[in-house]
């Protein structure tokens, strides 16, 4: 499926890695896809404010990935989410509901860090099942357009098609499906 996406869509994959990576994330998840996205102004024509989205991404993360339609169904059974994530952090430090870094520490990696050389950074990092549900849906939505290659412009629907923290954060920020298709469609 890889040699059906555009150099765009392919940078926007292996910066979804990177981006993993730089978070220290264990996976790549559908954020890293969206922050991917952003890093390469992919949003840009459509007038994104890509703080204000990574912020909305880092306050999701904050409530441990919980979206306001999970906190909305806990307030119906009395629970104030808010108020848990705020205890958890009093307790544990803030960012305590965020997913923890990868500890994977080898004697080559201490020998290297003893002797002050950089730690290679070519661990695999694998994606986690909803990034692998959107590259699909990104091949989904590409031929039902009949589309030949896959572009930016299919991850974006894709993400953009599942529920979840980076459809909701999108949508605050003014991007729906049917904008990002009338927007960006070439």
């Amino acid at each position: 499926m890889f040699e059906r996406f555009t150099t765009e869509a392919r940078d926007t994959v292996t910066g979804a890695v990177a981006e993993a990576r730089r978070a220290g994330s264990a996976t790549v998840a559908e954020e890293h896809l969206l922050l991917a996205l952003l890093g390469q102004g992919a949003l840009d024509p459509l007038g994104v404010d890509r703080e204000a989205v990574a912020a909305g991404l880092a306050a999701a993360r904050r409530r441990g990935g919980m979206s306001r339609a999970d906190e909305e169904a806990l307030a119906g059974l009395g629970i104030d989410l808010s108020q848990i994530v705020s205890r958890v952090e009093e307790t544990h430090g803030e960012g305590a509901l965020s997913p923890a870094a990868p500890r994977r520490r080898t004697l080559g990696a201490s020998l290297r860090s003893a002797l002050g050389r950089p730690e290679p950074d070519d661990r695999h990092v694998p994606f986690t099942r909803g990034s692998k549900k959107v590259l699909e849906q990104s091949l989904r939505i590409a031929l039902g357009r009949k589309d030949r290659h896959i572009g930016t412009l299919h991850l974006l629907l894709a993400l953009l098609s599942r529920p979840g923290t980076v459809c909701e954060v999108l949508t605050d920020h003014g991007i729906t499906y049917g904008t990002a298709e009338t927007g960006l469609a070439a």
